[in-house]
């Protein structure tokens, strides 16, 4: 039976199996899972906005695409996982709001997309499954022992990826 770990907004954590991760509520956040299927290890980051605020270093590394990626990353070589083996599947990046002019506030959804993609393509790992964008939330679990990511939304119902 596997431990089910909740990531709030702006957290991140890594585990071994039988872990489970849950991250409710991805509306323009973007959750990011992360799995070396060698070692079994999965990490799950629920990132708020696209990148850090230098002028800012303070602020909360999870919180952003471009340190928080990184970060997980790094924790899982640390514990044993080859980034060669490391995949990624990511969920969220909604655009919650209409905004007139669509402004930068109203479409901060596709912009944490980007940065996520970007980010991930810089340490060279692969999504290989992803379901994001449109106008509705998501709660997304994710398996450490099969690096299945289970999206569940009232729009669009369960989707496994």
């Amino acid at each position: 039976m596997s431990s089910l770990i909740t990531i709030g907004i702006a957290e991140m954590q890594v585990s071994q199996p039988p872990s489970a991760f849950v991250t409710y509520a991805l509306g323009s956040c973007v959750g990011i899972c992360l799995y070396d299927p060698v070692c079994k290890i999965g990490a799950l980051g629920h990132i708020l906005l696209p990148t850090f605020p230098r002028e800012n270093p303070n602020e909360k590394l999870n919180r952003y695409a471009d340190t928080c990626i990184p970060e997980m990353v790094s924790t899982m070589e640390r514990m044993g996982c080859l980034r060669s083996r490391i995949t990624a599947k990511i969920a969220g990046g909604a655009k919650m709001f209409n905004v007139a002019d669509d402004s930068a506030f109203g479409n901060i959804g596709a912009r944490n997309v980007e940065a996520v993609k970007n980010a991930l393509q810089k340490l060279q790992v692969r999504i290989i499954a992803e379901d994001t964008g449109l106008n509705y939330g998501r709660t997304v679990y994710f398996y450490t022992e099969n690096g299945e990511m289970v999206v569940k939304s009232c729009a669009k119902g369960v989707k496994t990826l």
